[in-house]
């Protein structure tokens, strides 16, 4: 027989056997969680004292102790150096979503709930992102808040237009994402007024928290910038020598995104194999420059019910990045059509479809197919864009259908809507589309695609078939955690509820499994956390 090693001496509450006890100790996650045998029966005890030891002290009334389980506060969760360095109480990100739909109200909401929210600035004119940023400044002060800085292969201009207005502006963080390699205005942001303190530690005032999914970017985030690029950057005097060269003892980005199956830019990839390959990365790439600063790894991409949350933590994540099941918050930047079409969403009614930044690279996102038809018109404006040189190469029949329900205009006139944006956004794509008959057929196509996420954000309703939704399957598994609950109702969906109700559940989780890697055999209804009003929560956290 098996000797005991603990005993548990009893306080002034007795063990309590039935199974609500146990329920109502894993929720109290401020408090540890005793487990004793009680005549071959598990009890929970409160109070009293825990001691390590083979024999019962003498004099007590002692128990068995089978289980101990320490408090775990949801902030506690993740990375401290992560928390610590943005300023952060929770490990906790609401993503960068496009067009604007990760809206100022979204990263307000985040700031305001002690976490950290970026900007969806990526499709936005400057203009726009230049008065959402001094909104923020203006309403947050010195809470902590980012913006997106997306990799811009097809419109290099207009990523550098963006990197300075975040320069003069004083943003401090960005999420970089969808690169496929390091950009000099990628580097311009990151070493633009690097320092060394008085204690001769080296300072970098911009930080990034770079999403990728390939092991291979990763690699370039997690090295000091590339010596020719800082070259580059000297001689064409964005930065200084000196900042060249106290940017040899810096990652490009200290803080980066495992991006597994996500909405919108993604290649749909398992969040259980990519985050443990990252985390090696993490360790390889300290171990071998020795940054002063730890680097962390969080994990995006099927975040949307505590179990992920647990899971995510669990596999060592640093902190967790949330996507979809924002954009189906009532703070997110989108339409009501798109967020009651997001709240019928299962995990199988999403697909790919060509990527409106990135078309002539044959880039794809992940979208919403339930409810629009946007997808199957995006692979055949790709499907003719390969098979064509010209517009005027289209077979009659195709461009009927074209005209008639992709654009509801001729071709031509299609074209020259098309110009007349590029005239103000970038008037090299048409001084290149005038001498390159395919690429103007690419961006009247472009023209279409990225339409139709606005036509979504709108709520444009003649244009309800071909609304752009970017969802990852997190949606649908975000949709059946809250059946039954007060958050299936689209209106009750605000981002600091799901947010604390995520960290909270994964705290609850985690306390249970711990329970469960002790021996103990627990009914399964205690590993189900449903969803709590902000109310409730705060009074369990105190």
């Amino acid at each position: 027989m098996q000797q005991n090693m603990a005993w548990w001496l009893a306080g002034p509450h007795a063990p309590n056997s039935e199974w609500s006890a146990f329920s109502q100790a894993l929720m109290q996650v401020t408090q540890p969680i005793q487990v004793v045998d009680v005549g071959n029966t598990l009890a929970i005890a409160q109070g009293g004292a825990s001691l390590l030891g083979a024999m019962p002290p003498q004099g007590n009334s002692a128990y068995p102790l089978k289980a101990f389980v320490p408090a775990l506060h949801p902030s506690q969760l993740g990375s401290a150096v992560f928390r610590e360095r943005h300023r952060l109480h929770f490990a906790y990100i609401a993503g960068a979503m496009a067009n604007g739909i990760a809206s100022t109200d979204i990263v307000k909401a985040m700031a305001r709930q002690g976490m950290l929210g970026f900007f969806g600035s990526a499709g936005l004119a400057p203009a726009r992102v230049e008065a959402a940023i001094r909104e923020l400044k203006q309403e947050l002060g010195d809470l902590p808040f980012g913006s997106n800085l997306i990799h811009s292969p097809n419109e290099p201009g207009l990523e550098q237009e963006v990197v300075d207005l975040y320069l003069r502006e004083g943003v401090r963080l960005v999420s970089a994402s969808a690169y496929l390699d390091l950009t000099l205005p990628l580097i311009h942001y990151r070493v633009k007024g690097i320092y060394k303190d008085a204690q001769g530690v080296v300072r970098c005032p911009n930080q990034i928290v770079a999403k990728v999914s390939r092991v291979e970017v990763a690699r370039k985030f997690f090295a000091p910038p590339p010596e020719k690029m800082l070259r580059a950057l000297v001689e064409s005097g964005q930065i200084t020598e000196a900042e060249a060269t106290l940017a040899e003892h810096i990652p490009v980005a200290h803080d980066l995104t495992a991006e597994a199956d996500s909405g919108g830019h993604t290649d749909n990839r398992s969040c259980i194999v990519l985050l443990p390959l990252m985390v090696q990365l993490r360790d390889e790439f300290m171990a071998r420059y020795q940054y002063k600063q730890p680097l962390c790894v969080g994990l995006a991409g099927g975040i949307a019910t505590p179990v992920s949350a647990a899971a995510a933590f669990s596999m060592g994540a640093d902190f967790i990045v949330t996507g979809s099941i924002n954009q189906a918050c009532q703070e997110a930047g989108t339409s009501p059509p798109v967020r009651e079409l997001l709240a019928q969403t299962r995990q199988a009614d999403v697909t790919m479809a060509p990527a409106a930044d990135m078309f002539e690279m044959g880039v794809q996102v992940q979208v919403l197919k339930r409810g629009t038809m946007f997808a199957l018109r995006g692979k055949k404006l790709y499907e003719l864009y390969r098979k064509y040189d010209s517009l005027q190469d289209i077979p009659q029949k195709e461009r009927t259908v074209l005209e008639r329900d992709y654009f509801r205009c001729s071709l031509e006139e299609a074209w020259a809507q098309t110009k007349a944006f590029f005239d103000e956004r970038d008037p090299r794509q048409n001084e290149r589309a005038l001498r390159d008959p395919k690429h103007l057929m690419a961006l009247v196509f472009r023209s279409y695609l990225g339409r139709a996420s606005r036509w979504a954000n709108s709520g444009e309703a003649s244009r309800k078939i071909d609304y752009q939704i970017w969802c990852g399957p997190a949606m649908g598994a975000f949709n059946a955690w809250t059946q039954g609950s007060f958050l299936e109702d689209v209106a009750n969906r605000r981002v600091g509820i799901v947010a604390m109700n995520l960290m909270l559940g994964a705290s609850v989780l985690t306390r249970f499994n711990w329970l469960r890697g002790q021996g103990l055999q627990l009914p399964s209804a205690l590993q189900h956390f449903a969803p709590l009003s902000l109310e409730s929560i705060q009074a369990l956290l105190g």
